[in-house]
């Protein structure tokens, strides 16, 4: 039964890259994909070995890495910018379309603009966050947004990549590093560990689409299961994260009594060669994209609230919410477990904000295998449906709001069987420093 349940999830991971890249009903062949996964681990997942969840999740990798980017054109962008800076460039001073950086261009990026060609495009140029169809980067017109811990993830992937492989190094990259961190939940516990690893999810935003937040997962990952034997290790882990995607901030509530201000000053650590280098200019595009995104005035986020409210009062409403959220988690890591803090909490951040980038919830996903809270992997397969209705607010809401009716009504079901049976939520392993041994044959039939 256990090498049927690695075949279904290989298979699963397969039908959902070419469903979506045929655009055959991708988002529903990959919420059915995720949870029939999901039930296989829960009916048929005892007995688990590390080495077998690894090497099944690195199976599950493999047919992403049979084509190009389909999810978004991201991955071009690291391409770019790790090209940039190999270059001696930084790439929050100059815009891939800028005629200076013309000798870097190749078909790959620029099938529409040859390294002798002028794009007409200066450092002058007023920015404009627009697509270009001659090149496959996406806001050609404006800088890098992406902070300095994923810039160097892409020079050193940059370093080992030919320009012919175009995306193809970044993809391997982001496999690798899904498949180390399925290792590190595997440790821990190998059913939980193959939540993550064996998930459609993953082999779509990992080995296809290559997205940075899979490295912001592992990071936060190795943050949590170190924070109790190692805490200020665990929060360096943390700032680079946070360096990676901006999002893993958010939790630096729930790591209160761990070294909060080691995390802070790591994440601002990284930015300091940069602001050296170009000043203020280190924004990037971050400023514009908030504005662009909708995070500054609300118009196209909390899609939820935006089911009963007009968008400047859901953006106060938000930001009330967030705000005691996060009091709330400053006040419960003392008395939670670590990793249910930190789940619950970047979990709700993404109820509140209801980004419609999917790959956003990758850490999600990892924290909720880590934290054995399968009920917040509603959350991500809500966002692949809001993706795909973008510009409807009301069906974006709908998603968002069916993933919370999910997490709500598992919390409450968790809590008054724990309250039925008189017993107390066990603390996780990666709290206590300690490792689920149960799995290894020795342990069987022994009492712990």
């Amino acid at each position: 039964m256990r090498t049927l349940a690695g075949a279904v999830a290989i298979a699963a991971a397969a039908a959902v890259i070419c469903s979506a890249h045929a655009g055959w009903w991708p988002n529903v062949v990959l919420a059915i994909g995720t949870i029939a996964v999901a039930l296989i681990l829960w009916r048929f997942g005892r007995g688990l070995t590390v080495a077998g969840v690894v090497i099944v999740a690195g199976l599950c990798q493999v047919p992403g890495l049979t084509h190009a980017p389909i999810t978004s054109t991201d991955a071009y962008r690291y391409v770019w910018d790790g090209r940039v800076q190999l270059a001696g460039h930084s790439p929050y001073a100059r815009v891939p379309l800028d005629d200076s950086l013309a000798q870097l261009r190749d078909p790959i990026l620029f099938p529409g603009l040859s390294p002798t060609e002028k794009s007409g495009v200066t450092r002058q140029t007023p920015q404009n966050p627009v697509d270009d169809p001659r090149t496959r980067i996406n806001r050609p017109l404006v800088p890098t947004i992406y902070p300095p811990v994923a810039q160097a993830y892409f020079t050193v992937v940059a370093l080992f990549t030919p320009w012919s492989a175009g995306t193809l190094g970044l993809q391997i990259a982001a496999a690798l590093v899904a498949i180390a961190l399925t290792w590190l939940l595997a440790v821990q516990n190998p059913r939980w560990a193959a939540l993550w690893g064996w998930s459609p999810i993953v082999a779509l935003e990992a080995g296809n689409a290559a997205h940075v937040d899979v490295l912001a997962a592992l990071l936060i990952t190795a943050a949590v299961i170190t924070a109790a034997r190692r805490p200020k290790l665990a929060a360096v882990l943390l700032g680079a994260a946070g360096s990676v995607k901006l999002l893993p901030l958010l939790l630096l509530p729930a790591f209160r009594t761990r070294r909060p201000l080691v995390a802070l000053s790591t994440f601002i650590a990284s930015y300091v060669p940069h602001v050296l280098a170009v000043g203020t200019l280190v924004l990037g595009f971050l400023p514009g994209y908030l504005n662009q995104e909708g995070f500054e005035d609300g118009s196209s986020r909390s899609a939820i609230l935006a089911l009963l409210l007009p968008p400047e009062a859901r953006q106060l409403v938000a930001a009330i919410l967030a705000l005691t959220l996060a009091g709330f988690a400053f006040y419960r890591t003392k008395h939670d477990p670590l990793v249910v803090t930190c789940c619950w909490l970047y979990g709700a951040a993404l109820l509140i904000a209801t980004p419609t980038y999917p790959w956003y919830g990758l850490p999600l996903i990892a924290l909720a295998a880590l934290a054995h809270r399968p009920e917040w992997i509603a959350v991500p397969i809500a966002s692949y449906l809001a993706y795909a209705s973008f510009g409807h607010d009301t069906r974006q809401g709908l998603s968002y709001l069916a993933a919370a009716v999910i997490v709500v009504s598992a919390i409450t079901i968790r809590r008054r069987s724990v309250a039925e049976s008189g017993l107390t939520d066990a603390r996780s392993p990666a709290n206590t420093g300690g490792r689920d041994q149960t799995h290894r044959p020795g342990d069987l039939g022994r009492t712990r």
